[in-house]
Order: C-alpha cells, then structure tokens, then sequence
C-alpha cells in the first residue's frame, strides 16, 4: 500500500511517517518543501514541492495514486479545496487532520465524543477547521470523496513541553523560570482538566485508521487516556526538573486582556481551548483501533521532552525576554490588587 504525507515533518506526523516506515506493507511518500530531509526515515521517499503552488505539485505528482493521502498542513478552506483537485480519484482515503479546539466551547458536558457539536466563537484557527471539515463531509456526502477526519487534542513529543500559555518563543521560557525559582502563571484556579497525548502514542490510533474503510465518511478523535488537572500538569514538569513549584494562579479572561496588546492570543488558546475542562471517550476509535492506549504517560513523556531539551540548547532553549517580563508584570498586577481590597 502507498501513503502520502502533506508535511510529515511535524510533531504528530514525524511519529507517524517512523510508525509506518517500520511496517513491510506500506510505501511512505513525503510531499513537503525539504527543508527537514535528513530527518526523514530511511526508505521514505520525499517530493519536494510547495503544495501551495498548485500547478507545481500537480506536475510533480503526475499520474501517482495513492492508497492514502494524509493531510497535515491544511488549514484554511482554500487548502483543502486545493487537496480535493489534487486528490480526486486519486486515492482511496483522504485523511485530514483537524482539531479537538474544533468542539463548541465549553460544550454541553466536559465529557467529549465525536457527536459535541463544532463551534468556537473564540479561536479563529478552530472555525477554519471547521470550515475544512464541513467542505470535506459535503464533497463525501454528495460525491463520494473518501475522507476521514481526526482530531488530535494536545500532542507533544520530545522537543516540547506543553503548557497552558508560553511566550512567542515556546516553552523554554516557562521552564527556565521554574529552573530559577521564579513563580509561574497557571491560568484559572490550576483544577480544569486537560488531557496530553505523546506523539508516539498518536500514532498508533492514526495508522490504525489507515486504509481502513469503516472509517471513509467518519470523524474521530485520538487522544490518550490520562486526564490530568493544570495544576497537576505543572507539578508534574517541576518534579521531574527537581525544583518547587511556585505557581500563581490567574484568571484566563484577565490573561487574555492583558496578553492582547503583546500580541499573545490566550483568548483563543484559553478561552477557546484549554482553559475549558474536557475528558475524551474515545471508545469510536478504539473500536476500529483497539491496541489504542496511553502507553507513554505525562510522567514519562516530560522527562523525555526535558532530557532533549536540556541537551541541546541552541535549538531548544531560545530566550523570550519580552514574556518573561510580561508575566512579571502581570504577577506583579495581581498582587497590587489584592491590596487594595
């Protein structure tokens, strides 16, 4: 069988593109701009082409068809119109990798199922999705274009740390201050649930789906299984980093006043992610896909991420001076007003 990764470089698709290449009955094909070539797999064939350019890739593909398309890198309705030319009648499964942010927020229950209505009036990024997911299930609806849609939640691998709000610079900063005794903003009062899927774990319940006809016309959501609170979250990175946490709690609405004028957008990331409690069922996907399971656990997966990071510091540890100040400020905001009343 052949896959085709749009992308494939990414944090969750990387995990795949390895998962498969392992397996004897796959043929894995990357279509990207070759710009993390080495790190590919061995074996994996790589066409170099910006799929943007439509044209350019059209010519590249040629007469190739492929058992699966994987779409990675599709984010706005135009990109999966242009998918749907390229890939007509070209293979026989489409899979397009939306977002769990996609969910109405806050939904009706914090428990979580391919069936919560999609709507978030916060997050611009969720709405795009939503417009790709319902371009995608009108063409499978009316003309039989074999489309799955995923969902993947919060996913990390080795070179991230997840957190609830960083700076333009990612994570590094939030942990350096952990590292220098420095109190950490957690948003909210630190006991929503969220749940954190490691990458490797991701892609046991994506390759599952794969080629898998029950799941042509179907939406489904791969997550771990562990449900774990922010302030928990947090703990969790400070003990494996051996150092105290000093957490200070803040609303989410005032972050994301406060981040607005620097250009973070805590109100679509909190507001319309993850400051809403949410417990996935994923009993849909591991129907189809039943060795899905958390194999790799917060606990573990942030020590994995820290040793990477820790060890290599000129691509993982990159200064974010403008937020560190910010939330210095902010903490500083918080305490002013607790005097005053």
């Amino acid at each position: 069988m052949r896959a085709l990764f749009i992308g494939g470089t990414g944090t969750i698709s990387m995990a795949i593109v390895e998962r498969l290449a392992k397996d004897p009955l796959w043929e894995v094909w990357v279509l990207n701009r070759g710009l993390r070539r080495a790190a590919l797999p061995e074996g994996v064939h790589q066409i170099v082409a910006d799929v943007k350019n439509e044209a350019e890739t059209a010519r590249k593909l040629k007469d190739m068809t492929f058992d699966t398309v994987c779409e990675f890198i599709g984010f706005t309705r135009e990109d999966v119109e242009r998918d749907y030319r390229l890939f007509a009648g070209r293979t026989r499964q489409y899979i397009y990798t939306s977002s769990a942010s996609a969910y109405n927020k806050p939904a009706a229950s914090y428990r979580i199922t391919e069936g919560t209505t999609l709507a978030n009036p916060y997050w611009q990024y969720s709405r795009d999705k939503i417009a790709c997911e319902d371009f995608l299930m009108d063409k499978y609806r009316t003309e039989g274009f074999p489309v799955t849609i995923v969902r993947p939640s919060h996913t990390y691998d080795e070179r991230h740390i997840p957190l609830g709000m960083h700076g333009k610079n990612g994570a590094w900063q939030v942990v350096k201050r952990m590292l220098d005794g420095k109190p950490v903003i957690i948003h909210g009062d630190g006991s929503s649930l969220w749940t954190l899927t490691f990458n490797t774990d991701f892609a046991v319940g994506y390759t599952g789906l794969m080629g898998n006809r029950h799941a042509i016309g179907e939406a489904f959501q791969i997550t771990g299984d562990e449900t774990l609170t922010w302030d928990q979250i947090y703990a969790t990175i400070a003990d494996a980093l051996g150092v105290e946490l000093k957490a200070v709690h803040v609303s989410s609405e005032f972050l994301a006043a406060a981040g607005e004028k620097y250009g973070y957008d805590f109100r679509g990331n909190l507001i319309g992610d993850k400051a809403v409690s949410v417990v996935f069922d994923n009993s849909k996907l591991k129907a189809l896909v039943p060795e899905m399971t958390t194999r790799v656990p917060f606990s573990r997966g942030v020590r994995i991420a820290l040793a990477y990071i820790l060890s290599h510091p000129e691509e993982c540890q990159k200064a974010d001076p403008e937020f560190d100040a910010w939330c210095d400020r902010v903490i500083a905001a918080q305490a002013t007003a607790l005097t005053l009343v």
